[in-house]
């Protein structure tokens, strides 16, 4: 039975004279009527708010003008309350009685609350409650894998917490309250583990690397790592998902092999690949302007930028497209196509001269001057644009 519906049910409860049986089952409008039979032995219906509020004490049998004996209060003991008198003072039509508490201390209170038992106290019960749990000594007890070891003060919601030591050695701050429920058992490592065992793949191969067992990594461990042994030799963790994903396929072996079957492919000169240059022209829609090397600004205009040989050129900003279009091209016939065929005419000196060739690498090299680009290379004349 839920906490709601106990504060709803009023059977065995008595209001003045009367005591509740049960739940007849029939309403008036939304209220229950509830079957309460009075101390003269007749039987009434009534609704729970009239109960409460002492609107109906009896079954009828006494008479309203001596229905105030009933409801007088003086002298009764609700709880850890003694009601001293009427104060004189009314809330929503209602008498509030003076009591006095066990512990010294007066309070004014409803009727209905005292009969209902919802009030017992002045409240220095729950403090008093609350004080013994604080002082509760946990010291030596065993949850699971925690032992108490020291309390460590309140946290921001004025929970006492115990300093714990698991069983794999490490301390940590519990709540008293989870300890004693049985809500926290471990540090984490019981977990950690858990999560380490659920997907066995000692073994099983991925790629070139071979999964040899779990490894615990973090603090507290958090992620699952499998120490795997590459094919080369190389031996590293890896984390579960990354191997079973296949993002993960070698140390690093793989891709270094790749590159170097890439570069023996393309030819390398002075920190520039000849067949990227080419590739450039076929590719130029790299961007959200639909132009390599072109971006729109927050200002509405156009910045036009090219790199080459490891160095970065600022163009301009430009307030239309087409100029910062032709800006990008005209560097680009200077630098791309300005190379591609320095390059080549310096191939063909070199076959006829192979003499003069290893005397003489290649070299283009671009100078930033006032009016443009300065070019200096031994694949054709020097020329300015």
């Amino acid at each position: 039975m839920n906490d709601v519906y106990k504060k709803k049910d009023l059977v065995g409860r008595r209001f003045g004279m009367l005591t509740v049986l049960e739940d007849s089952g029939k309403r008036s409008g939304t209220s229950i009527l509830w079957h309460c039979r009075c101390d003269c032995g007749g039987e009434i219906l009534a609704e729970r708010y009239r109960l409460q509020n002492g609107i109906v004490t009896n079954c009828g049998c006494i008479p309203k003008s001596n229905s105030s004996q009933v409801t007088d209060l003086i002298g009764q003991r609700f709880g850890m309350l003694t009601v001293t008198g009427d104060s004189g003072k009314r809330k929503n039509g209602c008498i509030l009685w003076n009591c006095k508490c066990d512990c010294g201390k007066e309070i004014q209170l409803k009727r209905f609350q005292l009969i209902s038992g919802n009030v017992q106290s002045c409240g220095c019960v729950p403090k008093q409650y609350a004080s013994k749990r604080q002082i509760e000594d946990l010291t030596g007890r065993q949850f699971g894998e925690l032992t108490a070891l020291r309390p460590e003060g309140k946290d921001k919601r004025g929970h006492v917490c115990w300093v714990c030591r698991c069983s794999c050695g490490k301390e940590c701050t519990v709540q008293a309250l989870q300890l004693k429920s049985g809500r926290c058992r471990s540090c984490g490592c019981k977990r950690h583990e858990r999560s380490v065992n659920k997907k066995d793949i000692t073994g099983q191969r991925f790629g070139r690397l071979v999964a040899l067992y779990p490894v615990a990594k973090g603090d507290p461990p958090r992620m699952t790592f499998w120490h795997c042994r590459c094919d080369c030799g190389t031996e590293l963790d890896v984390r579960t998902m990354s191997l079973v994903h296949g993002r993960t396929c070698s140390c690093g072996c793989l891709a270094q092999e790749q590159n170097a079957k890439m570069h023996e492919h393309m030819h390398y000169q002075d920190n520039t690949c000849i067949e990227r240059l080419k590739q450039i022209h076929n590719d130029r829609q790299k961007n959200k302007t639909g132009f390599r090397g072109l971006f729109l600004t927050e200002n509405g205009k156009y910045r036009a930028t090219i790199t080459f040989q490891a160095v970065h050129y600022h163009l301009g900003h430009f307030s239309n497209m087409a100029d910062a279009v032709k800006a990008r091209l005209d560097a680009e016939a200077v630098m791309h196509d300005g190379y591609i065929e320095a390059y080549d005419r310096y191939l063909e000196h070199a076959e006829k001269d192979p003499t003069w060739a290893e005397k003489n690498p290649f070299y283009y090299k671009v100078y930033r001057v006032s009016n443009g680009f300065q070019v200096v290379t031994n694949g054709n004349e020097e020329k300015v644009q």
